[in-house]
């Protein structure tokens, strides 16, 4: 599942930025970082003993307003991520990750927010004998998200530039296996910048004036999947599925509102309630409970051309066993336009920074 997610990202934010027009330009970055571990979660306490450090490399596509969402979002660049990252931990040892990335600038251009999403790998995960102390990340594949804010400059002598800033480095497998503790690591870096063929940069294609535009409600329904575990260590795999139905409104060529409901059916938690009547016989779980919940949300669609970012605010108003996540949940991820109906993502939905699942949806929109 998460191969899949880092190469549906690649792929799709690769075709959202393509420009149809004049020559493709490019530049790369690189920086050194330096920061801490933050302690979100008191179970990995014993896990933050040093300072991490590691390098963050970047290949960026520069956009100058070929395709019109290039100018709504004041050209940004589009591009691909290189880390490496020392935890200055035994236990949980060195990562390295693989993300894809897009770059938006404010200030003039001097201020850079680069967000990143895509796959890491663990040298040290958990192992019951050899690294029992390590329940942050259970398995050598993770899900990773990346966000980096930099004063930059570039071409300042000949192609050359620099940059510097705070870089925030998350590390998860979204319950695809447990233990799933996670780490955030919040970090300073500080980089150097080059921008290849700068001697021949086109001029960026005026923004003009702003086009008005909106349609009216759509329907949506949307089928859900994935695997997940029942949080416990040892936990085995099991399927979920959910049913959604909602509605939008699109307010502008950028965002778009949704409202709607949906149903989970969860193996893992029917497995979970098996398992806490069992093993506690006298606590509240009687084996009986009902593991189907009911969710009721809201949500904003951040559109870049046929690629959008989904962001849901949900509450389970059907609720029946409350002893495995919390009440509230959100989902965050991408979604991209097949057809004019069809629609496929990739989501993450969490219990505040509790993930539980990752999800793969198609979804059909009238």
């Amino acid at each position: 599942m998460k191969k899949i997610t880092a190469l549906f990202f690649l792929i799709n934010l690769y075709n959202a930025s393509a420009q149809e027009f004049g020559q493709k330009h490019y530049s790369f970055d690189a920086s050194y970082f330096y920061g801490t571990i933050a302690e979100h979660n008191p179970d990995i306490s014993h896990l933050i003993t040093g300072h991490p450090t590691g390098l963050i490399l970047g290949f960026n596509k520069k956009s100058f307003g070929f395709k019109d969402w290039e100018k709504r979002y004041n050209y940004p660049d589009v591009g691909v991520s290189l880390t490496y990252q020392d935890m200055k931990n035994p236990n949980l040892g060195e990562n390295y990750g693989l993300y894809a990335h897009m770059n938006f600038y404010l200030f003039k251009r001097n201020l850079m927010f680069r967000i990143g999403q895509g796959l890491a790998y663990a040298s040290n995960p958990y192992h019951p004998d050899k690294n029992y102390r390590n329940n942050a990340y259970g398995s050598r594949l993770l899900s990773s998200t990346y966000l980096m804010v930099n004063y930059r400059k570039e071409n300042i002598f000949e192609g050359l530039g620099f940059q510097g800033g705070l870089s925030l480095i998350h590390y998860s497998n979204a319950d695809f296996k447990s233990p799933n503790a996670s780490t955030n690591t919040i970090t300073f870096n500080l980089g150097i910048n080059y921008v290849l063929n700068h001697q021949n940069l086109p001029d960026y294609i005026p923004r003009g004036a702003k086009e008005k535009y909106t349609e009216p409600i759509h329907f949506n329904f949307a089928l859900r999947s994935g695997v997940n575990t029942m949080g416990i260590i040892g936990s085995k795999q099991y399927p979920f599925l959910t049913f959604s139905a909602y509605v939008d409104k699109v307010l502008n060529h950028k965002s778009t509102l949704q409202a709607g409901t949906e149903v989970f059916f969860s193996k893992a938690m029917a497995e979970r309630i098996k398992y806490q009547s069992i093993a506690f016989p006298l606590g509240d779980t009687t084996g009986d409970e009902d593991s189907k919940r009911v969710g009721v949300f809201v949500g904003h669609q951040l559109n870049f051309d046929k690629l959008s970012v989904i962001t849901h605010l949900g509450y389970y108003a059907y609720y029946p066993y409350e002893h495995f996540v919390d009440q509230l949940y959100n989902r965050i991820g991408l979604q991209r336009k097949l057809t004019e109906d069809l629609w496929a993502s990739l989501t993450v939905r969490s219990h505040y920074a509790n993930a539980e699942a990752v999800e793969l949806s198609i979804g059909y929109r009238l």
